[in-house]
């Protein structure tokens, strides 16, 4: 896979939030149904109000799972890194422009806002603690210390996995399952999908919500959500670890 900046030192050569520093990845298709978006946090976002001053946000920006292309997370992080020197007349521009990029990119309708909190983590049954064989149908359950491996940097990533659904599984079958990802070289949003896919195939004709909520690297997480409903039950919660 090439990429202009996953796994390498080369010095940034664009001006100021240049579309050109971004680097699209093509998605996976799935013959499955599947719904859902993608969460991006930025914590570390800064440019210049109509005064020269620094101001620093936190951004938060959705990209729809059904996106023909996803963003390499380095070539983001730079493009985001980028705005500090970058003088805009007001919140709603820098937006705007940010909207028109990666929406560009990806080939969908992405939506950026500023945010000053999260939702709070939803209540799930903890598979790594339970003693239970089967879980109860319509609850959340969390898998934690899930780990992948980057598929260009060889780097692991880390995660708490979360699935709402109406089916009683396996949980030793399910333990194995996600522990056996940890040596997997895929990205965060490909992880998900599969899982995704996996437990619908695994359980036909039941509903599953899947979430992960990787841990943060270079101030952005990402927290992907794959769904077959359309209405979507999992917001953009924060967890302690990330």
């Amino acid at each position: 896979m090439n990429t202009k900046f996953l796994g390498s030192n080369e010095k940034l050569k664009y001006a100021s939030g240049s579309f050109k520093i971004l680097d699209p990845i093509k998605r996976n298709t799935s013959s499955n149904e599947v719904y859902g978006l993608d969460y991006w946090n930025a914590y570390e976002f800064s440019f210049l109000d109509k005064n020269r001053h620094p101001t620093l946000k936190v951004v938060e920006i959705i990209i729809p799972a059904s996106s023909i292309y996803m963003v390499e997370s380095k070539s983001l992080k730079l493009y985001l890194n980028s705005f500090y020197k970058k003088k805009f007349l007001d919140d709603k521009e820098v937006i705007n422009k940010i909207i028109k990029d990666l929406s560009k990119l990806t080939q969908s309708n992405v939506k950026v806002k500023f945010i000053n909190n999260f939702y709070d983590e939803p209540k799930s049954l903890n598979i790594n603690k339970t003693s239970l064989k089967f879980t109860k149908p319509n609850m959340t359950i969390c898998f934690s210390g899930f780990r992948s491996i980057c598929p260009v940097t060889s780097q692991p990533d880390f995660a708490n996995i979360y699935i709402y659904t109406n089916a009683k599984l396996d949980v030793d079958w399910l333990k194995t399952y996600l522990t056996s990802f940890r040596e997997k070289g895929e990205f965060h949003e490909q992880c998900t999908q599969d899982m995704f896919i996996t437990l619908t195939n695994k359980y036909p004709g039941f509903n599953f919500e899947v979430c992960g909520r990787f841990m943060r690297r270079g101030g952005i997480d990402i927290n992907p959500i794959r769904s077959n409903q359309k209405k979507l039950l999992f917001k953009n919660f924060r967890v302690f670890n990330q």
